[in-house]
């Protein structure tokens, strides 16, 4: 009977011993799990060779250069990109000048009816807007009913108010004096 376990197999898949009754099924046992440890190699070979992890490192090295420089470079990247494109010259060919002002030309009449477009759209209600703009106004509504009547509901306590006060002074100086405001 063979016994074999992690220290027979190289694999480390192993963990518990196995035993087998004849010693031909422990030696195909141990080749199929040889064969698998292989065939295991060789399918994450590119992941984790030394050659492979080398170009990896070496890129994300770059990559870090690169956004460090870009660091440095930020105050001067950031006003480079602050400028417009239009300010700087760009040189044109002489046989190119003709095309380039009729091209401005056309761009400055493109703005211009851009903009005019714009103006008329932004002055469409948009149904949205007045859809939330009566809303709005029926909650402000049913808010000022509430008020009227809750100031209503005031004044009546305050004039019921005064109705006590005032019995209760009068009631007050017939008790203490025995005289009679009335």
């Amino acid at each position: 009977m063979w016994l074999l376990s992690q220290v027979h197999c190289p694999s480390s898949y192993l963990s518990f011993p196995l035993t087998f009754s004849l010693p031909q099924e422990g030696q195909q046992y141990l080749k199929k799990l040889e064969t698998e440890i292989l065939q295991l190699e060789r399918e994450t070979a590119d992941i984790v060779h030394p050659f492979y992890l080398d170009k990896k490192c070496q890129i994300l090295q770059d990559m870090n250069r690169h956004l460090e420089a870009v660091l440095k470079e930020k105050k001067k990247l950031r006003k480079r990109l602050m400028k417009p494109i239009c300010q700087e010259n760009l040189p044109v060919k002489a046989e190119y000048h003709k095309y380039v002002v009729e091209l401005l030309t056309e761009a400055v009449s493109f703005v211009e009816k851009l903009e005019s477009h714009l103006q008329s759209a932004k002055s469409i209600p948009q149904i949205p807007t007045l859809m939330k703009n009566d809303v709005a106004l029926t909650k402000t509504e049913v808010l000022v009913t509430d008020l009227e009547e809750l100031t209503e509901q005031i004044l009546e306590w305050r004039e019921l108010q005064k109705g006590v006060y005032s019995d209760g002074i009068c009631n007050t100086a017939e008790l203490d004096f025995g005289l009679s405001l009335t």
